[in-house]
C-alpha cells in the first residue's frame, strides 16, 4: 500500500494567554492547499485523514473536495505542539533575535523535544502506533494523510531506523510519499515533493 502525507499549509502567528494556540491557515496557506489538491486530484485514494489541529483540518478540506472523499480525524497524527499556548512559523523562530525563540530553534535542531514538550517520550510511539494502524487498516490501498512536520520527522525516521526524531525540514504543503508491503517492509518513496507550490509567494 502507499500512505502518502501531506504537511499543512502555512498557518498564522498565535500567542495566546490561555489554551492551545491551534492557528488557522493563512492566505498564503489556504492557497498553497488549493494547489496541493489540485496536484492531487487525478491520484486515486481510498481515505483521507487529518490530524484534528485546525491548520491541517482546513489543509484537509480542499483535498477532500477535489478527491471527493471524507475527512476522517486521527488523533495519533497531532503535532507535539498541540497543547501548546504558541504557534510562531520556524522560518520567524529562524530568523529571531529573541533569546527565547533561539534557545526554541536550538532545541529543535539537536531534536530535544524534552526541552519543548511535557509529553515528548509519549509522542514518537504514538505517531508509530498511528501509521502502522493507518498502513493496516488499508492493505493495498493507496491513503492520504494530512498532519505536520514533527509527525513525519518521526514516520520517516521510523522506516530509515533514525533515532532522532526531528531531523529534516519539511515544507509547508510538501508531500511524502511511503509504500509498505504486505510482508511488513515500508520504504520511502519520496519526501518533501514541492513542485505543485511553484510560484506562490
Amino acid at each position: 500500500m502507499e500512505l502518502v502525507l501531506v504537511r499543512h499549509a502555512l498557518p498564522v502567528r498565535v500567542i495566546n494567554e490561555s489554551g492551545a494556540a491551534d492557528p488557522p491557515l493563512t492566505e498564503l496557506g489556504h492557497r498553497q492547499a488549493e494547489a496541493t489538491a489540485r496536484w492531487l486530484s487525478d491520484e486515486k485514494f481510498d481515505a483521507l485523514y487529518s490530524s484534528p489541529m485546525q491548520r491541517a483540518v482546513e489543509t484537509a478540506k480542499p483535498l477532500a473536495s477535489a478527491l471527493g472523499l471524507d475527512v476522517h480525524p486521527e488523533d495519533g497524527i497531532a503535532e507535539y505542539d498541540r497543547a501548546s499556548e504558541v504557534y510562531i512559523p520556524i522560518e520567524e523562530v529562524k530568523k529571531s533575535d529573541d533569546p527565547e525563540m533561539q534557545a526554541h530553534w536550538r532545541a529543535l535542531a539537536e531534536d530535544r523535544l524534552d526541552d519543548l514538550i511535557e509529553d515528548a517520550h509519549t509522542f514518537r510511539p504514538r505517531v508509530v502506533d498511528a501509521v502502522t494502524r493507518l498502513i493496516g487498516n488499508h492493505p493495498g490501498g493507496r491513503v492520504l494523510a494530512v498532519c505536520h512536520g514533527g509527525v513525519i520527522n518521526v514516520a520517516l525516521a521510523e522506516i530509515i531506523g533514525l533515532q532522532r526524531s526531528l531531523w529534516f525540514e519539511p515544507a509547508y504543503a510538501s508531500i511524502h510519499r511511503v509504500v509498505a508491503s504486505r510482508s511488513g517492509i515500508r520504504s520511502i518513496a519520496s519526501i518533501n515533493e514541492t513542485g505543485h507550490l511553484r510560484g506562490l509567494d
